[in-house]
């Protein structure tokens, strides 16, 4: 079934066009305003309580860490390769997907502690998480189907290796619709260096009506949100001037809308202004970090050079989540050979200065969400595309490796210091526990009340589904 029930939209469309031929424009026009919303933006508010059975969470707050984090240098400590370090014993061919031949098997240069009452290993290269171990869940085993950043990065939102798919926060959109009219419902806040692999590719809404895409807010600008007021040399540009602009410019589109009722391009562009006018009022506040108290930026890492992008977003992200964004998407690195998690030449000189930048940002952030109560209801995630192989490249860097990495969660439904699954003795194949990207999406839909085999939407005579044909709920690490 669908999220949205496919004859209420073309019974509005219907109603639409009736009201629209004899309402002389206006009446149509402000009826299709609210068939548009209920077709295409919003769902009726029951269902964001949870689609198929009561939700434990209502909104999201993902971290993902573009490159792919080498999970035997964070999260998952491997002492045999401190045994076989030095020793050729890696494939003896290159792999799918691999830069180069593999090297000598290589130990993590970082020293392992276990930590809380769970006893995790983590690396030194994560002090400030290390702290908040007990309250996240591991998904220990995860794995995907590609080597390739641009495929992995796909699956990993997606479910698929290919462009064209909705992403989990698309279809989160999709499937709940907001929590609130002011803001967006899927916001994306890219790292300040650039956009992650594929561009806007992960945060695409794919067949999904484009107004369900991620709306991607630029938090390192003094002004994040550009062009919702006009500049100062445009006098003209009065609000009663823009009400009447506003006003022909809706008729003209709704005019259009009815003649080409399949394309959501518009409808998704129409929506985009309406929520513009309203967020005149809502973003500057929401975006207006100086009213958070010095404490609080301080601990999020904004006045230290290292930490600040990341923590300002990280923040950020904390204050779209309280004000109702449902699904807000922080990316750690840019796409490229450099200032990412995709430590190829050296992971002793690359990795250190990225975990560092999220590193405090990212407990922060937990621990702030805990102490204003929003771990009742609030998912928090963290993840990469894949992860690296246990043997060298280039002497000290590590190559990309689908099989296996780690994946953590936290919060709202989530059973704290927990983990699922284990790679093997040299962290290059999973050993029991596999979890692909589409148990991760079926858990996630899961905790949002959707049950993962139901949430679909026909596109070219197939009922897609965001986990394809596959997906089960990793029960584990589920309260």
């Amino acid at each position: 079934m669908n999220a949205i029930d496919d004859s209420a939209i073309n019974t509005g469309r219907n109603r639409r066009s009736f009201l629209w031929n004899i309402g002389g424009g206006f009446g149509g026009l402000a009826m299709a305003q609210m068939l548009t919303r209920d077709a295409f933006g919003k769902p009726k508010p029951g269902l964001n309580g949870g689609l198929h059975h009561p939700a434990k969470v209502k909104r999201i707050i993902q971290l993902f860490m573009t490159g792919g984090a080498s999970p035997m240098d964070t999260f998952d400590y491997k002492p045999a390769l401190e045994k076989l370090h030095g020793q050729k014993l890696g494939p003896k061919e290159k792999p799918e997907g691999f830069t180069g031949m593999p090297g000598a098997m290589l130990k993590s240069p970082f020293e392992f502690k276990q930590h809380g009452q769970s006893g995790r290993w983590v690396s030194s290269v994560f002090p400030h998480q290390a702290k908040v171990v007990d309250e996240m869940a591991f998904l220990m085993a995860m794995a995907s189907k590609t080597n390739v950043h641009g495929p992995g990065t796909y699956m990993m939102n997606s479910g698929f290796i290919l462009p064209g798919f909705p992403c989990l926060g698309a279809w989160t959109s999709y499937a709940l619709g907001n929590l609130t009219d002011d803001l967006p419902t899927f916001v994306v806040l890219p790292d300040a260096k650039g956009l992650p692999y594929n561009q806007r590719g992960p945060f695409s809404s794919g067949f999904l009506p484009a107004v369900h895409q991620g709306t991607v807010i630029n938090a390192g600008s003094p002004n994040p949100v550009p062009d919702l007021f006009a500049k100062d040399r445009f006098k003209f540009a009065t609000r009663e001037a823009d009400r009447d602009g506003l006003e022909l410019l809706q008729k003209l589109n709704r005019s259009h809308a009815v003649r080409h009722p399949d394309d959501s391009r518009l409808e998704a562009r129409i929506l985009s202004y309406e929520l513009a006018a309203r967020m005149q009022l809502s973003a500057p506040a929401a975006f207006d970090l100086s009213r958070e108290t010095e404490t609080t930026r301080k601990a999020y890492g904004m006045e230290d050079k290292t930490t600040e992008d990341f923590g300002r977003r990280c923040l950020l992200a904390r204050r779209l989540a309280e004000r109702g964004t449902r699904f807000v998407q922080v990316w750690s690195g840019p796409q490229g050979a450099t200032g990412n998690w995709d430590n190829h030449a050296s992971i002793p000189k690359e990795l250190p200065p990225i975990a560092a930048s999220v590193d405090q940002p990212i407990a922060a952030l937990l621990q702030d969400l805990k102490s204003r109560g929003l771990f009742e209801d609030t998912l928090l995630i963290w993840t990469t595309e894949f992860g690296r192989t246990p043997f060298a490249q280039n002497g000290e860097g590590r190559d990309h490796n689908g099989g296996t990495f780690v994946t953590w969660m936290a919060g709202a439904g989530i059973k704290a210091g927990t983990a699922h699954g284990q790679s093997d003795e040299w962290g290059y194949q999973t050993a029991s526990g596999k979890t692909y990207c589409y148990d991760f999406h079926a858990t996630i839909l899961h905790l949002l009340g959707i049950d993962h085999t139901r949430l679909t939407f026909r596109q070219n005579g197939i009922d897609r589904r965001l986990t394809d044909v596959h997906g089960h709920i990793v029960p584990e690490i589920l309260a």
